[in-house]
């Protein structure tokens, strides 16, 4: 039940370093406590532990593919967003798989112009979304995402979607699970890949994933240590095909610090190359 070696590894939320820590304006914009706005670089650092904060930002490229090689992810799902992660994708378009955005569901038009732009300008793959840290916030199975969820499918790319408690001091209900049973009665069609744990519910996640067929989850924002018991009994029962590796370099956690405790995940033989590329690959349709 060790886990294998040799495996090409598939990280479905991986990024680059940056120089400063003026990503996370659009949370701490939102937020209204102290340590939030003023204490914290990283606003979820109060969860964190050595989040990699010192890492060289001349190079993000080089960087994030040394750290990849040394653990041998083959590939990494990453945006097309910015400059950084567009050369990224030039240059090593066999190492990184591009993905939309959602920034601003408020806009319906514009997300779903920006998501049809991203299609035919980098061939995205998938899109994510960030329920709670919208503003104003826009929940799950709310009408404002149902062109967008349209427009996935119509596209035939899946959506990753955050979901539980944010980690941010941000109000959780946009992202309650039980939102997601609406989106996949109405969207049956929809490949849905929830991120960040779905806790506290994450049996209920589990639950949804036995009802519905293209409802899937990944581990992103987890150390394996830490990934819910419920989940890894799931994929070593009857939901090998739905979890899906994610981590979360660099933003809070090392590839250092998820593939140390990676080994002591007590997956079953069969379920690790499901988990660590198989499913993301079907997922992202990268054999096609």
């Amino acid at each position: 039940m060790a886990m294998p070696s040799g495996l090409p590894i598939i990280d479905t939320m991986i990024g680059f370093p940056q120089k400063d820590f003026s990503q996370y304006d659009f949370i701490r914009r939102q937020t209204k406590d102290r340590g939030s706005r003023e204490e914290m670089q990283f606003p979820v650092e109060y969860m964190f532990k050595q989040v990699p904060k010192d890492l060289p930002a001349d190079d993000p490229i080089g960087v994030t593919l040394r750290e990849m090689d040394r653990f041998g992810v083959a590939q990494g799902l990453i945006g097309v967003g910015d400059e950084v992660s567009r050369t990224a994708l030039k240059r090593h378009p066999d190492r990184f798989i591009p993905s939309g955005n959602v920034d601003d569901p408020n806009d319906v038009m514009g997300s779903v112009q920006a998501l049809r732009r991203d299609y035919e300008m980098y061939g995205i793959r998938a899109v994510g979304a960030f329920p709670a840290g919208t503003f104003p916030q826009v929940a799950i199975d709310d009408p404002k995402m149902y062109p967008i969820y349209a427009t996935c499918v119509e596209l035939d790319i899946p959506i990753f979607v955050c979901a539980g408690i944010p980690g941010p001091r941000l109000k959780f209900a946009p992202q309650e699970v039980a939102r997601i049973d609406t989106v996949m009665y109405d969207f049956p069609d929809l490949v849905f890949v929830t991120r960040h744990g779905c806790e506290p519910w994450e049996r209920l996640a589990m639950k949804l994933m036995l009802k519905w067929p293209n409802l899937y989850y990944s581990t992103s924002a987890f150390a394996p240590k830490h990934y819910p018991e419920a989940i890894v009994k799931y994929a070593n029962a009857r939901g090998a095909d739905k979890i899906i590796y994610a981590g979360y370099f660099p933003m809070g956690l090392s590839l250092e610090r998820i593939f140390t405790d990676m080994p002591h995940v007590p997956f079953k033989d069969e379920v690790w190359p499901k988990f660590l590329y198989e499913n993301s690959r079907r997922v992202l349709k990268l054999d096609k």
